[in-house]
């Protein structure tokens, strides 16, 4: 199947690119760059190529002789989000949207889209299934709930969209991150050998490997259509659903030496646990493959490989909102996240 990977360049993107690649598909990338100075290791042997382009600026020609459209590409993480919610609106919705409906005029067959977890919210101790209420609680999630619903009027025949709303990632990748809760308090268990809660650490989230992520996409791209049309998969292992504290128990046994200090207090009102049972049953071949226990002992194998210092942990390259930032501060992107004349590539 000849694939077009959008955010190929990114966290995810940058391990699903050659996945799919070894699962057979023809893939090609396309991302804006923001986030390519975030390299760290050198996971994988190699990559699709990819066109340096901003989702809102994709024409008809970009999409002719594709099959399936993967879109990761969005403003990343709730953080962000906040920047300037009417940018992403526009970015992560607004764009999409677009993006969606030139793939249907063009013929583009399967539209997998990369929604979220977080959707469910404030949803409590309760087992979210993709039939649950959402209560998205920033301008990131409630983007995906719009896309959602949106891409569900697009659906026809010819036209098959799936959403998969992630599970909270963890894992390495070439271009890393570290803004997210399993590999922020790896990265600190390592470099400072403390694990410094201010929280209680009581709230609920599931979580899910980059790897199994991958899986989950190159499973609905082989599955027959009617499996995966128009279909909500929450993506991830019922086993894998975790109070924080569970996880920063977990990245201090793994690492050693490693202090662990929990708090009293959580101001984060996002508490929720998914359900999973509907991807494991009927996606065919998915199984999720590395738990989070696995997953510390990957980031701690890969720290101990490279020397991770807290300068290359603190850079700003594997933080979203920091590289934003730091793009806005230096006058390299504009106001509304558009690269200005000449800045692409830094």
């Amino acid at each position: 199947m000849r694939v077009l990977l959008t955010g190929s360049e990114g966290y995810i993107g940058s391990v699903l690119g050659p996945y799919l690649e070894r699962r057979g598909h023809d893939v090609v990338g396309l991302d804006t760059g923001f986030h390519r100075v975030g390299w760290l290791v050198n996971a994988v042997a190699g990559a699709p190529a990819w066109r340096n382009k901003d989702t809102r600026d994709v024409e008809r020609a970009d999409l002719e002789g594709f099959d399936a459209l993967v879109h990761l590409a969005d403003l990343s993480n709730d953080p962000v989000g906040e920047l300037n919610a009417d940018v992403t609106l526009d970015i992560n919705h607004r764009a999409t949207m677009r993006l969606a409906l030139l793939a249907k005029e063009t013929g583009v067959q399967r539209f997998v889209y990369m929604s979220s977890c977080s959707i469910y919210g404030a949803a409590g101790d309760a087992d979210s299934t993709e039939e649950a209420p959402v209560h998205p609680q920033t301008a990131y999630a409630r983007c995906k709930v719009l896309v959602e619903q949106d891409l569900h009027e697009l659906a026809g025949v010819g036209f098959s969209p799936t959403y998969l709303r992630n599970a909270t990632a963890f894992g390495i990748s070439p271009r890393m991150r570290f803004d997210i809760v399993v590999n922020n308090l790896a990265g600190y268990a390592w470099t400072d050998k403390v694990i410094r809660m201010d929280s209680d650490g009581t709230p609920w989230r599931p979580f899910v490997h980059i790897l199994d992520i991958s899986q989950a996409i190159a499973c609905v791209l082989d599955a027959p259509n009617e499996v995966v049309h128009d279909e909500i998969f929450n993506v991830g292992d019922n086993a894998q659903n975790y109070r924080i504290r569970d996880i920063a128990e977990i990245i201090s046994r793994t690492f050693p030496g490693c202090e662990l200090t929990i708090g009293d207090s959580s101001s984060d009102k996002r508490n929720y646990r998914a359900n999973f049972d509907k991807i494991n049953s009927q996606l065919p071949g998915f199984q999720c493959q590395i738990d989070v226990e696995a997953g510390a002992e990957e980031l701690l194998r890969a720290f101990q490989t490279i020397g991770l210092t807290k300068e290359l942990f603190a850079f700003r390259g594997h933080t979203r909102i920091k590289q934003i930032q730091y793009l806005l501060e230096t006058g390299q992107i504009d106001d509304s996240f558009h690269w200005k004349a000449a800045a692409n590539g830094s």
